[in-house]
């Protein structure tokens, strides 16, 4: 398959999530404890770009997120970009095609997004932080993973992803 094609498809699937979570968003329950869809959709692309195009995409949608908060501006947008950019990083160690990897490295940059986007935006202070760290973004991170490997799962043959070794 040509890189252009392939472009296409990781795109079309990232649009895909980016549209399914303001569409279905709103009735997948609590906000802290509900899969983030919108970071899946960095995540997907960013693990198949270059550091800098990653970094972009993750300022990108870190803003959109930004837009629609009322505190902590920019807390989002430095989130998003360092895990777009750490997961670009990382394809080159960890094994990007295989399902199971991706599952693991959508909990953590959801819980990596979750840290850096709590600490720098000032959302939770003291006992606030470590319950929002030690369980919310736990719990989401894990409800992102699942839905990202659904997703891998039912487009591996776009995305290019080993359901078996």
């Amino acid at each position: 398959m040509s890189p252009l094609r392939q472009h296409h498809r990781v795109a079309f699937v990232s649009l895909l999530l980016v549209v399914l979570h303001f569409a279905v968003g709103p009735w997948l329950g609590d906000r802290r404890a509900a899969p983030d869809l919108l970071l899946l959709a960095l995540l997907v692309y960013a693990v198949r770009a270059k550091p800098g195009k990653a970094a972009a995409a993750g300022f990108a949608v870190g803003l959109l997120r930004d837009a629609l908060t009322v505190v902590g501006f920019g807390s989002n947008a430095l989130a998003l970009t360092v895990v777009g950019y750490l997961a670009a990083w990382g394809k080159a160690v960890f094994f990007a095609d295989n399902i199971i990897v991706n599952g693991a490295f959508f909990w953590v940059g959801t819980w990596i997004a979750d840290l850096l986007a709590a600490t720098a935006g000032g959302y939770f202070r003291g006992a606030d932080l470590l319950w929002q760290l030690g369980f919310w973004s736990v719990v989401k991170g894990l409800g992102t993973a699942a839905v990202g490997m659904v997703v891998l799962f039912l487009f591996r043959g776009w995305l290019a992803v080993r359901v078996t070794e």
